[in-house]
């Protein structure tokens, strides 16, 4: 990622933060592959997208695979699956290995689905799912930096391969972009209070660890309130979305999906903060490509939130392709 991270993008504050219990729990189901995940909403994803035997179908956000496996269970033609993550490539590789003859699997960011497609001989799909939340493995690697919960680098990249990492961009930042990226991407209202504690602690060489950032984060407002959120959630949430590019990323996601999806095609996105919600919505408004399956987002069971944490703050909208 070069340049301010999504800095130009307006009007995306928000009502919500990406819920942190499930970050720290540990509900989820062991697969085969040894990586502790479980698909979110997966019948409900299933459902919508209603693969066909000779349909093509595209997980832009591969992950461990819980969501294509559900495709190709329900008779998908072929799987094309998209993963910035090579571990996630790695294992799903693995956990679909019954379905080699019907799958591709492809080290990308979905923001590059054009080309991955292109490189497939593929130019259209009949259905495309999304998960756009951060996998349990992701978060359990204290290597990838994303939990501060776990001692590990300021890394919190997706794609180890490439990219700076959070706190290389904490480095790069002034105090005044640090907190305006605090801001915009975690509606962290005491944002300057905890940029200039972070830049300080940076500067005293005292930021080394995701451990360290947390305490630079507590210093600033204070520790966490019993049956509170924790005070480093919306910083943690705002730095991994701006190293990642996030935003970017499922903007020009959905700019794309109507050159991709076939008419009367369909596509399922499962959003985790409504700063990704609200995109979503107002790209499905679009009547003359979308038209939206539901008037408001569909939410997990209680079963399911109780069974997996994780789905509590899922929200997953779906449409289908206009045949205008």
């Amino acid at each position: 990622m070069s340049g301010d991270p999504q800095l130009a993008l307006p009007g995306l504050i928000s009502d919500g933060v990406e819920e942190c219990v499930w970050c720290e729990e540990s509900d989820e189901v062991t697969d085969e592959t040894g990586f502790d995940h479980q698909a979110v909403m997966k019948s409900e994803v299933v459902s919508a997208l209603d693969p066909r035997a000779g349909g093509v179908y595209l997980d832009v956000t591969l992950g461990r695979g819980g969501h294509a496996l559900g495709l190709l269970e329900a008779g998908a033609g072929r799987l094309i699956g998209l993963d910035r993550d090579e571990a996630a490539l790695t294992a799903t590789t693995r956990r679909l290995a019954a379905f080699t003859d019907r799958t591709s699997l492809v080290h990308a960011s979905f923001a590059s689905v054009g080309d991955a497609l292109a490189s497939l001989g593929v130019d259209r799909v009949d259905g495309v799912c999304a998960d756009l939340g951060v996998s349990s493995p992701q978060l359990d690697d204290p290597a990838r930096g994303m939990s501060f919960r776990r001692e590990g680098p300021i890394d919190m990249r997706m794609d180890l391969s490439q990219g700076e990492t959070a706190l290389d961009l904490i480095d790069r930042l002034s105090d005044d972009e640090l907190a305006d990226v605090l801001y915009r991407f975690g509606e962290e209202h005491r944002s300057r209070r905890i940029a200039r504690s972070i830049k300080r602690a940076m500067a005293d060489g005292e930021l080394r660890t995701t451990l360290d950032l947390r305490r630079a984060i507590v210093r600033a407002v204070g520790p966490v309130r019993v049956g509170g959120v924790d005070p480093a959630t919306r910083t943690f949430q705002a730095l991994r979305i701006a190293v990642n590019g996030e935003l970017d990323e499922l903007a020009t996601l959905l700019a794309t999906l109507p050159s991709l999806v076939a008419p009367g095609g369909a596509v399922a996105i499962l959003s985790f903060h409504s700063l990704e919600d609200r995109l979503v919505k107002r790209a499905f408004q679009d009547g003359s490509a979308w038209e939206p399956m539901w008037k408001k987002p569909r939410l997990a069971s209680d079963e399911e939130t109780t069974e997996n944490p994780r789905s509590r703050s899922a929200k997953l909208r779906a449409a289908r392709r206009a045949y205008t």
